[in-house]
């Protein structure tokens, strides 16, 4: 590879933080309604797929059924509606092959900062190739962060104490051990979530025994793993059509649902823990382990396909205990209640590391962005921050339904641009002191950690995140580019005598 000071300063009209779900997403849908702006996708790590193609521990999967998790142009045909993590990763990497996606992806490529150059109205993107440490600068007009939320190269470990002390072995979810053999081990799983959840009833089938170890409950609602009446359309109908029919249907229960949950906290409990005591042992004590002391959708509510979880603790080999650790000792933990959990290998789930963008530093003509100080517009740009998109998703459905309105609306603006020759798109707050709450109301340790570093969002649209689907579809899709905190402008210099350098260059980095 060419030193960093020979390589040239490479252009083009997007540069994509990111080759998973989102990223290629918008590569889709880039290339058809903008066929001849040149982009590129820069990937910190050797793969595409992002968290698809990172996690695997046993079991991995979706919480939320492929039908809404899904892209709404490829249609989802495997059997199952909640699937594994290979899967879903076979499902994005044919996307990204059926459009040509992947042949503009640049991997090994780590964004590390970007500073915006108001003179000629361009983003100067610093890429650091991951092997080498060498750099390379990336100049464009639009700067895409699909880069999720959270740490790829670390996981969240509290400080428990006497962590050294133990001899098994201890990992967490996020860098499994490939060849790990847990055959006839005593496995002690600590937390609460999905991928607690989900870890749990996959390991018994190897493990002697697997236990759950909660601080505090989570609600767990069993869902069937396969859509009947998705499987019974795809049947009589194109897959298209009954893609696009199952994927409405599931839209409109899932908010209903969570209206559901919010508007009668006290009744969707009572119901969860009905079901809940349905699905396990009779004489199983549902208020201490099932029973948070939050409102149901407070925290994300974990599905369990076909109630594995449930069946595992009724098979006996799984348990869930609620306690508090006391500290690890040589073979297990001793906890607050005084009883001690032996363990040959623990594993921390306890969460990940929230990171915005991959970490890259911002910018603007040298000055750093302080990002808490900013505020979000139509959950997908920042206040004071001109031609720069991100994507983030629902907390409270499928994550990926808000990030295809994204990219839509993204495109829209594109358009918008072109029409009236705009070359600089900046969201500008009415008032400098507009009241703001936190960008993510949601209560989930590792938002709560992060929150002081986050950007904020407003009290009203366009600054507010309604975390609705129907109200972000209505707005994103069908209403107008322009509004009043969204300010268009051209740029004192022209770019239009910016040179051509060919995509074959771009992704050889010749």
């Amino acid at each position: 590879m060419p030193a960093a000071a020979q390589l040239p300063l490479q252009h083009v009209d997007v540069l994509i933080i990111g080759a998973g779900l989102s990223g290629i997403g918008l590569a889709c849908y880039l290339q058809k309604e903008h066929p001849a702006k040149r982009y590129m996708i820069v990937e910190a790590r050797a793969s595409s797929g992002g968290t698809w193609d990172l996690f695997r521990y046993p079991g991995i999967r979706s919480d939320s059924d492929l039908h809404t998790f899904g892209y709404a142009f490829k249609p989802w045909v495997n059997d199952k509606a909640i699937a594994d993590g290979p899967a879903i990763l076979s499902y994005l990497r044919e996307t990204a092959a059926e459009h040509g996606i992947d042949r503009h992806i640049h991997y090994g490529q780590k964004v590390t900062q970007a500073d915006w150059h108001s003179d000629t109205a361009r983003w100067h993107v610093e890429v650091e190739w991951v092997d080498s440490g060498e750099h390379l600068t990336i100049s464009c007009k639009w700067l895409f962060s699909a880069a999720g939320y959270y740490r790829y190269d670390e996981g969240y470990t509290p400080q428990i104490e006497g962590m050294d002390r133990f001899q098994g072995q201890l990992i967490h979810p996020q860098h499994w051990p490939e060849n790990l053999d847990y055959s006839g081990k005593r496995v002690l799983v600590i937390g609460s979530g999905a991928t607690a959840v989900t870890l749990v009833p996959a390991m018994t089938d190897k493990a002697a025994h697997v236990t759950m170890l909660q601080r505090t409950p989570t609600y767990v609602l069993s869902l069937p793993a396969r859509d009947p009446i998705a499987n019974g359309l795809r049947k009589v109908l194109p897959d298209t059509w009954a893609y696009a029919l199952t994927r409405q249907k599931n839209i409109a229960i899932s908010r209903r649902i969570y209206r559901f949950c919010q508007s009668r906290p006290q009744a969707a409990r009572r119901l969860i823990r009905y079901l809940n005591a349905k699905a396990l042992p009779a004489d199983y004590p549902v208020d201490q382990h099932f029973n948070p002391p939050y409102k149901p959708w407070d925290q994300r509510l974990c599905a369990v396909p076909d109630g594995d979880l449930f069946k595992a603790i009724g098979s006996g080999k799984a348990s869930v205990l609620t306690d508090r650790i006391k500290t690890i000792t040589k073979q297990g933990v001793e906890l607050a209640s005084g009883q001690s959990l032996q363990a040959d290998i623990i594993v921390t789930a306890t969460g990940l590391n929230l990171q915005l963008f991959g970490g890259m530093r911002l910018s603007l003509d040298g000055q750093p962005v302080d990002l808490s100080r900013t505020v979000a517009f139509k959950g997908m740009m920042l206040s004071g921050l001109p031609n720069f998109a991100f994507a983030i998703g629902y907390t409270n459905s499928s994550w990926t339904l808000k990030v295809g309105l994204l990219c839509e609306h993204f495109c829209r603006i594109l358009s918008h641009m072109d029409l009236h020759g705009y070359t600089v798109c900046k969201p500008e707050l009415p008032t400098p002191d507009m009241p703001t709450r936190p960008l993510l109301d949601f209560g989930a340790g590792y938002v709560q950690r992060a929150l002081p570093d986050l950007p904020r969002q407003g009290l009203h649209a366009p600054w507010l995140l309604p975390m609705d689907y129907r109200v972000d579809a209505q707005v994103l899709r069908k209403g107008p580019v322009e509004d009043p905190g969204l300010k268009f402008s051209r740029s004192a210099t022209s770019r239009s005598t910016m040179p051509h350098q060919p995509m074959a260059e771009l992704a050889t980095g010749a």
